[in-house]
C-alpha cells in the first residue's frame, strides 16, 4: 500500500514548477502503478498549450474556472469544479485559467518526475526520459 500526504509532499523532489503551474507528482513511475497521479495547481489569468504525443491524461477539475480548446478542431469546453476531460487522441490542446485551477491528473504510462515539456508542449517517451 502506498499512502502519501500532499502537503508532505510539496517543496520535495515530487514538486515539479514552472512558470504559472505546479505540480505535486503523488504516484510516478517508480511506484509501478502503471500510470501516475498528481495534484496540478495553475495560476489565475494563466493559459499553456500542451501536446502529449507520448501519454495520455486524464484531468479532474477541483476547483476553479477555465476552458480547453482542442486545436485540432477548434472547440472550447468550460472547465469547473466536477469536469474531467481526457486526451484520449493525444490531442494538442491549450488550457486557460479564468480564476486559479486545481486539477488531479494521471498519465499513462506514467512520468517519472524528472520531465520537462519540450518546445511543441510534449515530454520525451518514457524510453528516452529513463535513458537520460
Amino acid at each position: 500500500m502506498i499512502v502519501r500526504d500532499l502537503n508532505e509532499c510539496m517543496g520535495t523532489e515530487r514538486e515539479a514548477a514552472a512558470e504559472q503551474w505546479r505540480s505535486i507528482r503523488l504516484l510516478l513511475a517508480d511506484d509501478k502503478m502503471g500510470f501516475s497521479f498528481h495534484i496540478t495547481i495553475i495560476e489565475a489569468g494563466s493559459e499553456h498549450t500542451f501536446h502529449y504525443k507520448n501519454h495520455f491524461e486524464s484531468v479532474y477539475c477541483v476547483s476553479g474556472e477555465g476552458s480547453i480548446e482542442d486545436l485540432a478542431t477548434g472547440e472550447v469546453h468550460p472547465i469547473k469544479p466536477g469536469v474531467m476531460y481526457a486526451l484520449n487522441l493525444h490531442d494538442k490542446h491549450t488550457l486557460r485559467c479564468k480564476t486559479e485551477c486545481v486539477f488531479a491528473c494521471t498519465f499513462n504510462p506514467p512520468v517519472t518526475g524528472k520531465e520537462v515539456h519540450r518546445a511543441d508542449g510534449s515530454y520525451a517517451p518514457a524510453e528516452e526520459e529513463s535513458a537520460a
